[in-house]
């Protein structure tokens, strides 16, 4: 997978798509060569959920509901409950890395064709809380922002594991 954030053209499709792949990417980059102890490790007293696993799946998951419930409409089947809204994180740690990751770029590599098939001014099938539907546009940056954000908690989670930084 190349990691880039510069769009083979400058149209606003190209470049949202380019974007929510490298932030994609970084996932991987960060999680590259950590040990399943330390994917599996929850270094913060506070958040015990935060788990470079958990965060893997957890951003499977995200695409997941966003794609497939909120944008096609489809039933969801995610992993939460209403007992266990972040059910998504803890059975994370069960689950080997590689195989989170080769999920979620699977997951990713579906959802690529969605939007290649979608004009960017679709509406969501089903309304976010506030009752609006959202566009595809909105979704895309919507990913962007989130994976950024749990990108950066990845990089802290592999520093704090094994002192490993960049990518």
């Amino acid at each position: 997978m190349t990691r880039t954030d510069t769009p083979p053209t400058w149209d606003e499709r190209a470049t949202l798509t380019t974007f929510l792949d490298y932030v994609r990417a970084t996932v991987h980059a960060k999680c590259d060569g950590v040990s399943e102890e330390n994917a599996r490790r929850a270094p913060l007293p506070d958040s015990p959920l935060t788990t470079m696993s958990g965060l893997v799946s957890h951003l499977r998951w995200v695409e997941y509901s966003w794609f497939q419930v909120v944008f096609l409409g489809e039933e969801d089947e995610g992993p939460w409950t209403d007992d266990d809204p972040d059910r998504e994180m803890r059975i994370g740690v069960d689950i080997p890395l590689h195989e989170l990751l080769d999920d979620y770029e699977a997951q990713c590599a579906r959802y690529r064709e969605l939007v290649a098939a979608n004009d960017l001014e679709a509406t969501a099938k089903r309304p976010i809380r506030d009752g609006r539907h959202v566009t595809l546009r909105w979704i895309i940056m919507h990913l962007i922002e989130e994976t950024a954000r749990h990108n950066g908690h990845l990089d802290i989670l592999r520093e704090m594991a094994d002192g490993v930084t960049g990518a």
